[in-house]
């Protein structure tokens, strides 16, 4: 199954636990791929590097840099192109569905509630991580 998720999600996942984690433990097991785009990485870097991720940071003994370095090496970098239209409240979302599109995803897993309430893009479904991780424990979509 291919999934893209947006940028708070991974945050969430490599810093803490819960359904975020398990998401990209799944991905770590082979069992689903995730995908993302040089714009998707570089926000990660960007919020990522902000002084109020430092403490938690250094709690998990790693590195900003390192945790998105880990996360390239483990998600599929796909080239998409620019929406026809605007389609998110929020521009930047664009971006995360374009994602979606150039990967032939299945899901986009998203705590945004901009993203949330468009539901489905091109038949692709956008869901918070506890319902998508239902979805890939189940295998069925």
């Amino acid at each position: 199954m291919r999934i893209v998720a947006d940028t708070n999600t991974i945050l969430s996942g490599l810093l803490w636990q819960g359904p975020p984690r398990q998401i990209i433990n799944r991905a770590r097991a082979g069992d689903i791929t995730l995908h993302t785009s040089l714009v998707l990485l570089a926000e990660l870097a960007e919020v990522i590097g902000r002084s109020k991720f430092t403490r938690r940071i250094q709690s998990v003994q790693l590195s900003a840099a390192g945790l998105v370095a880990d996360y390239q090496h483990l998600a599929v970098l796909v080239d998409p192109q620019p929406l026809a239209a605007p389609t998110s409240r929020d521009a930047d979302d664009d971006h995360v569905l374009a994602c979606a599109l150039a990967a032939g995803a299945s899901l986009i897993v998203s705590g945004d509630r901009d993203l949330l309430d468009i539901g489905t893009f091109h038949q692709i479904r956008i869901l918070p991580a506890h319902e998508a991780l239902a979805i890939i424990t189940t295998g069925r979509n």
